[in-house]
């Protein structure tokens, strides 16, 4: 057994789902900023109830989100111990801040926000939700911020035979930073906005007696979607002439990667230094999809006195539509990191340098344990998150009013007890 090969294909699978789940939590935590603001703007009840409701498919997707990511944080250091030993004081650097910032600020302030309803000033818990949204964003940024270093190795230096950090203002000015967080950013809008508009026509084309909520909810997540796609395809060509110049292997010219492989050879010693095919066949499948999500743009005239409803046709397209963000996530990821092969750290340290000295036997193990493990997570994430989404915005459990005998919050949730303003 090819220990290397399984280890690529464990780390391929853990962050590939880890990643689904992430797009989702960036996404959603973005439209439910917007809902919450215009229910404490508005006091109307429906965006109380589209907070409820999406907060809820959030929630779970945050916590089983969580447990994927321990698994991502177990086969790095059981499978990459040569990344870790080699280039570790500069790649953990921004992975610690992420930590910090993930499991105990954003962690924090979504536990008071959830536990928080009915119990905190409307403002204070409006507040608790933009934290939520700024550390996710801000864990999201410290992430890629330690990838880019994996892209494009800067603001180190070498001594005994390990990588050490020098410049650490050189990881925030990483060519292969700035464009590609900027379309991560916007893939997790497309996502969120596509998931919304999505689960939202499914209520209407059963003609939910909650016809204006799902009404409402389809026109923010279509508009989210058709905005977020212009920045995705912006963002994404945009990001190709940096990491070109800085990856020659990847997208450079002919003469740029002959030159490379060149060096490399004279430095390695000779080697296969050409990405794999898939890497461009991936990135071509993903433009494809992109372009296949523009023409969404089509469809906002049909809000006009709801003809996106009335006609039907148009409510089939983006229930359809739902898996496609996720499918491009998938591709465009591989293709970021299939596209440096055979490096781990590009022109820094190879994957074969960078595994785990260990059994092939220990590594199958390990794979396949892991796999079951995330395949089950996700598995449960999408079943809950399926079943919540069509039961609908009845009797959920975030936001539900303290009862107690006698209590006059003690009513139906589609008559939600009022909030006393902070």
């Amino acid at each position: 057994m090819d220990t290397l090969l399984l280890a690529r294909l464990q780390f391929a699978t853990t962050t590939s789902i880890h990643f689904l789940f992430v797009i989702v939590t960036l996404g959603l935590v973005a439209l439910l900023v917007y809902l919450q603001t215009a229910w404490f703007i508005t006091r109307k009840p429906e965006y109380e109830r589209l907070t409820r409701f999406w907060g809820t498919l959030y929630v779970i997707n945050y916590v089983l989100g969580i447990a994927t990511g321990i698994v991502m944080e177990f086969q790095f250091g059981l499978n990459w111990s040569g990344l870790s030993r080699y280039v570790g004081n500069v790649f953990g650097a921004p992975l610690a801040i992420e930590t910090l910032v993930a499991f105990f600020l954003e962690s924090t302030f979504l536990g008071m926000w959830i536990f928080g309803w009915h119990r905190l000033r409307r403002g204070v818990h409006l507040a608790l939700l933009w934290g939520v949204a700024l550390t996710a964003y801000a864990s999201a940024f410290w992430v890629m911020v330690a990838n880019s270093f994996l892209q494009n190795p800067v603001g180190y230096e070498v001594r005994d035979g390990v990588a050490h950090l020098t410049d650490f203002s050189a990881l925030l000015t990483n060519p292969t930073l700035g464009m590609a967080f900027g379309h991560v950013v916007a893939a997790a809008l497309l996502t969120g906005g596509v998931l919304m508009a999505g689960v939202s026509s499914w209520h209407l084309i059963r003609r939910t007696p909650d016809y204006a909520l799902f009404r409402r909810s389809l026109r923010i997540g279509l508009v989210t979607a058709t905005t977020a796609t212009i920045f995705v395809m912006g963002f994404g060509f945009a990001q190709l002439g940096p990491v070109s110049s800085v990856q020659p292997t990847k997208y450079g010219d002919n003469a740029a990667r002959e030159a490379t492989v060149a060096q490399w050879t004279a430095q390695f010693g000779p080697g296969d230094y050409t990405p794999p095919v898939l890497a461009n066949v991936g990135l071509g499948f993903m433009i494809l999809i992109g372009f296949a999500l523009f023409w969404g743009i089509l469809l906002l005239p049909l809000l006009y006195r709801d003809w996106i409803i009335r006609l039907r046709f148009p409510l089939y397209l983006m229930l359809l539509a739902v898996p496609l963000p996720f499918v491009a996530a998938i591709l465009g990821w591989l293709a970021r990191e299939i596209g440096r092969q055979p490096w781990a750290a590009y022109g820094l340290l190879k994957v074969e340098d960078a595994v785990s000295p260990v059994s092939g036997g220990v590594m199958l193990t390990s794979f396949i344990g892991f796999t079951l493990l995330l395949g089950a997570l996700a598995v449960t994430n999408w079943v809950l998150m399926a079943r919540h989404a069509h039961r609908g915005p009845h009797d959920l459990a975030l936001g539900q009013p303290p009862r107690s005998p006698g209590n006059i919050s003690e009513r139906p949730d589609n008559h939600p007890a009022p909030i006393l303003a902070g």
